[in-house]
């Protein structure tokens, strides 16, 4: 066959195919989706050049063709709440979507403690996930992908999920409970789209068009725009090594004949050790390396023959677990709580050796305090905690200073927008869910213009200008201050708090939810049930709830006291546990606030000091983590931390 004859034919097969190419739709529009009533329903995908199809959905059809560039857009009327439903779509192929509902879609966006998984907190919620049989809550949990260079058409694959006591452990458990309490109130389908990365700042979910009123982030926009540069930056020069890393010596726990693990190794000169706690406050200061640590424990003839689990808190930063030399888990970093089965049989009546390898490469490396250490299978418990002994098994070497930021295009403005936001916005939704801030708590100034920008964006580009979005405030996190003190993570409240100006907005307060060991905190039913009482007042409009705690309106000095005055008190302020209000502080001109007395009258707080004569300003729950503030509304809802004294006054 001629060449020419064999080219003919080739461009003449490529052609049939490209004209014959099957309807293609979005991976939101698929089996089990939950589409928003009362509003269009958006359909959309791909197609041949001119490919005419026609969709049928519950009584409705409507038929539409495919553009020159393959894009094909349709919409179906309004519909209320029901299903399942099919959905039936018709062309040169045929496609049905099956177990399709209608109802209220929320899309739930923000970084990790929006990720957190049900997985993640089964043993604090094991009575929830036992029962969470509601075929009608589904989720749809989208995968990482980010993006500076372009928008995005689709999102990666995935699938919608219906809630069940296997599949709700995938579930955000802040956007479940959160579902899952708007489901038991309006008895409607709920749809969750869980849009989440975990360490991202807010930047990085704001539009080019949406980040512009933000100087410093649209001009880093603009710089992508510099190909030349963006290459650099997506493909950089690799630093030259100095040669320290190759004097790294391995870790003797590995290379000794016997291996620290091993069951029959016998352990010499190892060193005490108190667990829980961080080997840098425990002798071992300024290393970064592998620290091995051993126990023995008796284990009672009870608890032998049946599947045991390790709880071993959180460890910064890898950790691998061994059971009488057996590797029984392991962890790469530190944010995961280190639960590890142990099959049966592996345990023995009397003696066994439990051995942690523990890697850390910055910071202090060890066993976060205030969490669980135990052996146990279910019913028989045994305390982990106290005396271990410890060796050094590797210690790393500076590997030298290269100067070099590793480019990453989710922490980046606009790169997450573009991939996990925009191929969504066709969708339909009733309103947002935000959960997020702690990666900007070192800017915290910022973060107001920020938020208020997001949410215009978000509103302007799903043209819902009203669109309800709720979010949560930051909950406590790190140690606790015993005086008055400045905080990057109040200011940062502070700037979630002023985005309450925004119409159709509500903010769930949680600085009581957090745990100052731990910026993932295992406590989201508080979370998410919060959420669901300011969306079920922004969104719902139910006049039934008091959707927020007590929220600082105004003060006034009254001679040696402030009158401080809030708004959503519901029905009355009250101090939780009874006794005195906590928490308050008071300053004059100076601004060196000292702990101060508070009272409650009607919706008001009275606060003074004998050591402020001169009051000018106050302050409540201005803290990291503000344990013991107490002040609440009788709903049981936090009031928002604040403060008077307002930069540059």
């Amino acid at each position: 066959m001629k060449l020419v004859t064999r080219l003919s034919l080739l461009c003449t097969t490529l052609f049939t195919l490209g004209a014959n190419a099957q309807v293609r739709l979005p991976q939101l529009v698929s089996d089990g989706m939950v589409l928003q009533r009362d509003a269009k329903i958006n359909l959309w995908g791909w197609a041949s050049p001119g490919e005419k199809l026609s969709v049928k959905f519950n009584g409705k059809t409507v038929r539409t063709a495919a553009g020159a560039d393959g894009k094909w857009a349709t919409a179906l009327p309004a519909q209320k709440a029901g299903g399942p439903y099919t959905m039936q779509i018709d062309a040169s192929n045929h496609i049905t979507l099956k177990d399709v509902l209608i109802g209220d879609v929320w899309f739930c966006s923000g970084q990790s403690n929006m990720v957190v998984n049900m997985e993640r907190v089964k043993e604090k919620y094991p009575q929830d996930i036992a029962s969470a049989n509601y075929s009608q809550i589904r989720n749809f949990f989208i995968p990482t992908i980010s993006d500076v260079k372009s928008l995005h058409d689709d999102l990666p694959a995935s699938h919608w999920v219906a809630a069940s006591p296997k599949d709700v452990l995938t579930f955000g458990a802040a956007s479940y409970f959160f579902a899952r309490q708007l489901y038991l109130n309006y008895h409607i389908p709920i749809g969750i789209i869980n849009s989440s990365v975990g360490g991202t700042p807010i930047q990085a979910w704001i539009s080019e068009s949406g980040i512009q009123s933000i100087p410093q982030y649209a001009s880093r926009v603009g710089q992508f725009k510099d190909t030349v540069y963006l290459n650099k930056l997506l493909n950089p020069t690799k630093p030259v090594d100095n040669g320290k890393r190759n004097l790294q010596k391995p870790d003797k726990g590995m290379t000794e004949s016997v291996k620290w693990f091993d069951s029959t190794y016998v352990a010499e000169n190892w060193h005490k050790y108190w667990l829980p706690g961080y080997w840098a406050d425990q002798g071992i200061r300024g290393l970064n390396g592998v620290v091995w640590f051993r126990k023995e424990v008796t284990v009672p003839a009870s608890m032998i023959g049946k599947p045991a689990m390790l709880f071993m808190g959180r460890i910064i930063d890898a950790d691998e677990a061994y059971v009488n030399g057996k590797l029984v888990g392991n962890t790469t970093y530190q944010y995961p709580p280190r639960r590890y089965v142990i099959p049966a049989g592996l345990l023995k009546a009397g003696k066994n050796i439990i051995v942690m390898r523990i890697t850390n490469t910055s910071g202090k490396g060890g066993f976060v305090p205030d969490k669980n250490y135990s052996l146990t299978n279910g019913t028989e418990n045994i305390d982990l905690r106290g005396d271990w002994t410890y060796k050094v098994g590797q210690v790393f070497v500076p590997s030298g200073n290269f100067n070099f930021n590793a480019f990453s295009a989710q922490n980046e403005p606009t790169g997450l927008y573009n991939t996990m936001v925009a191929p969504v916005l066709n969708y339909n939704i009733k309103g947002a869910v935000w959960y997020q801030g702690e990666s900007n708590t070192g800017k915290p100034q910022e973060y107001a213009p920020m938020l208020k920008a997001l949410i215009a964006d978000w509103r302007a580009k799903w043209k819902q200008p009203n669109l309800p979005f709720v979010y949560a405030q930051l909950p406590n996190f790190g140690e606790t201050q015993y005086s008055p003190t400045e905080s990057q993570w109040a200011e940062l409240r502070e700037s979630q708090l002023m985005a309450l100006s925004v119409p159709h907005t509500a903010m769930a307060v949680n600085y009581d939810a957090g745990e100052w060991n731990d910026i993932h905190p295992l406590n989201k039913k508080d979370v998410g049930e919060r959420l669901a009482l300011a969306a079920r007042s922004v969104a719902y409009h139910d006049t039934k709830v008091v959707p927020m705690g007590p929220i600082y309106q105004s003060a006034t000095v009254e001679g040696n006291r402030i009158i401080v005055t809030f708004n959503n008190i519901g029905s009355g302020l009250m101090a939780k546990g009874g006794g005195e209000l906590n928490y308050f502080a008071i300053a004059g001109a100076d601004k060196k606030f000292v702990w101060a007395k508070a009272a409650i009258e009607g919706n008001k707080v009275i606060v003074s000091s004998d050591d402020i004569p001169n009051p000018m300003y106050v302050r409540y729950a201005w803290a990291d983590n503000p344990e013991g503030a107490n002040l609440y509304n009788k709903e049981g809802l936090p009031a928002s931390p604040f403060r008077t004294d307002k930069p540059g006054q």
